[in-house]
């Protein structure tokens, strides 16, 4: 079921009347989002809610017993379960075809002779995103960060919970299962707030990621010819801007939604584009992803704490890994690699050269970032290394006679929107969407959210998948 649908309308009301009738007690309603999670969830495969089924029982079950075993090898013991039974649905679904593809390449490089027959896997949505979640649960349970859930409901209704369940945010136990322990209703003002971040993602999604952007970068990454220059990097900035819209209109939606329940979520993006260096771009970009991986790889294979050899090993295989998290191909890799020089390049630089960032120079190292991360987006966009390699050269004026598949109109287009979204980034990179809302005539609001929901309306978007459900 897809936030930009009637259908979700609809069951958003069901649930949300449901919840706020004085008919069930706290645990009943519970049991409500346990089941309309399920329901969110099995609507797009029904079979696949088994995998959410035996991912929640395992991991709540070696929770039980990391809260009370002490011997360390029985404890160990419990977290590989559980790292295995995700990680081992995580690489059948995910990476099942992409091994056996790479396999068969690697014995006719070598000489065998060997076809193999494809899998045809069906990715499950949002099993990326489910795992990492579950499996911090444990982790967590086995360093003894947290208390173990106090039921097997709460645990499983954080496991599902349906506004993120799909894309994230990536939510740790500590920031969402004691919410669930005592009963949530938003306050009028909460829910307010809620409705506007719902309309706000949707905004995003259907009226600049859909309507506006899409199709442009279909165009260019669609093309079977080598292009020219200026649609090579309309169609990057294209698709830069319809991913952000795409992913952070789908975090806004669900911290919205929950809102709604009176379930707090964490920020999964601030301003991005207008970050100054890779490491604050990570700290801005899809930050429950990224501290994920501050705090479960990176830190444990040594970090900055073991000199820099150790440091640039642990942050070349975090990004790395990163990379391939996002999809099963090695356009992907590449993308996660160039990040990871990016970041090693800048903490040589920032070691050499000191600058003092102030809002003359910052605008422009924000744009010289922004640019670099537009080089990223390439790999991460083509399906293959050919069309990659392509777009990187026109981009870099390297191919003569390059075809122009773009018309003036959608060149306009792309660069008015793109302009608009760095100026907005750059504007409200320290402070935020709340902030200014509050600082705001409520009149004018009233009016900015009403036009919000008028072009949502108006929008001629085809209902498309949010990008990140293929992850």
């Amino acid at each position: 079921m897809l936030f930009n649908s009637l259908s979700f309308v609809v069951f958003l009301a069901i649930v949300l009347g449901l919840y706020y009738s004085r008919l069930f007690a706290w645990t009943n309603k519970k049991r409500m989002l346990l089941l309309a999670s399920y329901v969110f969830y099995g609507l797009w495969n029904p079979p696949l809610v088994v995998l959410l089924w035996i991912s929640t029982v395992v991991d709540w079950t070696a929770g039980k017993k990391l809260a009370v075993l002490e011997n360390q090898r029985k404890r160990k013991l419990w977290l590989l379960l559980s790292l295995f039974v995700n990680l081992g649905f995580l690489a059948f679904f995910k990476y099942g075809d992409f091994l056996l593809e790479n396999f068969t390449a690697l014995l006719n490089a070598i000489g065998v002779e060997y076809t193999a027959r494809p899998m045809d896997i069906i990715l499950p949505m949002g099993i990326s995103f489910y795992t990492f979640q579950t499996m911090s649960y444990t982790i967590d349970m086995y360093n003894r960060r947290i208390e173990r859930a106090r039921t097997f409901l709460d645990f499983a209704l954080y496991v599902t919970f349906f506004p993120q369940l799909v894309a994230g945010p990536i939510v740790r136990a500590k920031e969402l299962i004691t919410q669930f322990y005592e009963e949530k209703r938003a306050t009028t003002q909460q829910f307010l707030w809620g409705l506007f971040l719902l309309t706000i993602g949707l905004f995003q999604k259907v009226v600049l990621a859909d309507t506006l952007l899409s199709g442009t970068a279909d165009d260019v990454f669609g093309s079977r010819d080598v292009l020219h220059s200026l649609d090579a990097w309309t169609g990057t900035l294209a698709f830069s801007g319809q991913i952000f819209f795409d992913f952070a209109g789908y975090s806004t939606c669900a911290i919205g939604i929950a809102l709604l329940l009176g379930i707090h979520l964490p920020d999964n993006f601030r301003y991005p584009y207008a970050a100054i260096g890779f490491s604050d771009l990570w700290r801005r970009w899809h930050i429950s992803l990224s501290s994920w991986l501050r705090d479960y790889l990176y830190i444990p294979l040594g970090g900055n704490r073991h000199g820099i050899t150790r440091m640039y090993v642990a942050l070349t295989l975090t990004m790395l890994l990163g990379g391939l998290w996002h999809g099963a191909a090695w356009t992907f890799v590449v993308w996660g690699a160039l990040h990871g020089i990016y970041l090693i390049v800048e903490r040589l630089l920032r070691g050499a050269i000191k600058i003092k960032i102030n809002a003359w120079n910052g605008i422009i190292l924000a744009l010289l970032t922004y640019t670099c991360v537009n080089i990223t987006w390439v790999f991460f966009r083509a399906r293959e290394f050919s069309t990659a390699k392509n777009m990187i050269l026109s981009m870099f004026f390297l191919n003569e006679d390059g075809k122009k598949v773009l018309y003036t109109f959608d060149i306009i287009k792309v660069m008015l929107v793109i302009l608009g979204l760095f100026l907005c980034h750059w504007v409200m990179r320290n402070t935020s969407m709340k902030a200014v809302a509050g600082k705001t005539n409520p009149w004018v609001f009233g009016v900015f959210w009403a036009l919000l929901f008028f072009f949502i309306v108006i929008s001629q978007g085809s209902g498309e998948q949010f990008i990140y459900f293929q992850f």
